[in-house]
């Protein structure tokens, strides 16, 4: 039997399954602007670490200080990403995206024109108020357009864009800085977000969804949070993913500096072997996305197994490498192998989230992911290395981060148990929701 383009798009041929809610190409065209805006996101966000070695001798900063300048921006994005999520699902995603994104491009110009670490701090803090809605919203317009047996999979690869733009932050951060100084690497990489934000606005958005059921009515404080905190599977899924991070920010943020001082590398090499392990990374989270997606597909209560399973594996490589073994290239080996694995929750989490949560709160849920990953994951990781390392040594400091995959893999499996009947109950009230429309 023959299948029309028609039948495919009213889903009554094979394709039903993977119904697209608007045309492909108008669904990839928003993914690559979502894409390119999230990697320059993360480029200014980590262009920061590979300057850590200039910066403390310019200025005689202690690792706490250089570990703050990465929390200033994770705690502005937790502490606004709330509010600007829940503004951007009432209001317009584009439009939202667009205002952040052209603010977080000019705090990224404003850190090469600081003169203190006083103004550079609070330029970095900007920056995270520009990104606190970012991935919430973006997170919800492509969700909003893709096929639900892609979701994980498409919001992996949004998800990816992050370690793409921190492996060229890095990478470019200790190029730039090595050769005409950190003032310099922060002006090339705030232009091009000023430019991608213009070329967002021909990124069409979808239709601002009522909340039409009875406790999703009464809106307000409490009726948002009700809705973000009631599914079991959602908080389980905002503890996790935080803990995952704060191994994850924490490699990412001191590995170059780990690389400069035990493994004698200069600036710009020492950020080329990070890079490396953050593409790795990028890779994992779409492989292990995927992976989640398929054998989640047949049997929900599976999809939180992967991560779990990527997590331990990346605790027991990440302890190993920075604990017992000394500087040599074996040792960079496994740490990286422990790279590979250890964002393998990044993308199946967030997507697991949203899946149980009303479809009229899908940036806010985006949000509350954001909230308390940036909060207890991305500020606290380098935080807490920097306080460890100045007690103790960066050595040390390492190899108890790593132990905080583990935690997270226990938290997920948790989540095993009640995710496939919490999906359930949200797919039922979405089909409500449209019947109603």
């Amino acid at each position: 039997m023959r299948i029309t383009a028609a039948d495919k798009s009213l889903g009554t041929g094979p394709d039903k399954a993977e119904h697209w809610p608007v045309p492909r190409r108008q669904a990839w065209f928003a993914f690559v602007m979502a894409f390119l805006l999230m990697m320059f996101d993360y480029m200014d966000r980590q262009v920061v670490v590979s300057m850590f070695p200039a910066l403390k001798a310019e200025w005689g900063l202690s690792d706490k200080e250089l570990g703050a300048l990465t929390a200033a921006v994770s705690i502005t994005v937790a502490v606004f990403a709330f509010p600007i999520a829940l503004l951007a699902d009432r209001w317009s995603r584009v439009k939202s995206i667009v205002v952040m994104a052209t603010i977080w491009s000019l705090a990224t110009i404003a850190c090469g024109l600081s003169r203190s670490y006083g103004q550079l701090l609070a330029s970095r803090a900007v920056i995270g108020l520009g990104e606190a809605g970012y991935g919430a919203a973006g997170g919800a317009l492509l969700t909003s357009m893709f096929p639900a047996a892609r979701r994980a999979t498409v919001v992996g690869g949004f998800l990816a864009a992050a370690v793409v733009g921190s492996v060229l932050g890095v990478a470019l951060g200790g190029f730039i800085t090595a050769r005409w100084g950190w003032q310099a690497a922060f002006g090339l990489v705030g232009v091009p977000g000023l430019v991608l934000a213009l070329l967002f606005l021909l990124v069409r958005d979808y239709r601002t969804v009522p909340l039409t059921d009875p406790e999703a009515r009464r809106l307000g404080v409490r009726g948002v949070l009700r809705g973000l905190l009631g599914p079991r599977t959602a908080l389980i899924c905002y503890a996790g993913g935080a803990l995952q991070l704060l191994t994850v920010s924490t490699v990412y943020v001191w590995l170059p500096s780990y690389l400069n001082r035990f493994h004698g590398l200069p600036t710009d090499r020492a950020g080329l072997m990070t890079a490396l392990v953050l593409v790795l990374g990028s890779v994992g989270i779409v492989l292990w996305g995927y992976v989640a997606d398929r054998v989640g597909d047949t049997n929900p209560q599976r999809k939180l197994m992967v991560p779990s399973a990527c997590l331990v594996v990346a605790s027991l490589l990440l302890s190993t490498g920075f604990g017992l073994m000394q500087p040599s290239s074996l040792q960079f080996v496994v740490i990286a192998a422990g790279g590979f694995m250890m964002t393998a929750a990044s993308g199946t989490v967030p997507a697991a989230a949203i899946d149980v949560i009303h479809p009229g709160l899908r940036a806010t849920a985006g949000a509350m992911v954001a909230v308390v990953q940036n909060l207890f994951g991305l500020a606290a990781g380098p935080l807490i290395t920097g306080v460890l390392s100045d007690a103790f040594g960066l050595v040390t400091a390492l190899s108890v981060m790593s132990f905080f995959c583990l935690a997270s893999a226990a938290v997920l499996m948790l989540g095993t148990r009640v995710y496939p009947a919490e999906l359930n109950a949200a797919r039922t009230l979405a089909a409500m929701t449209m019947r109603s429309d």
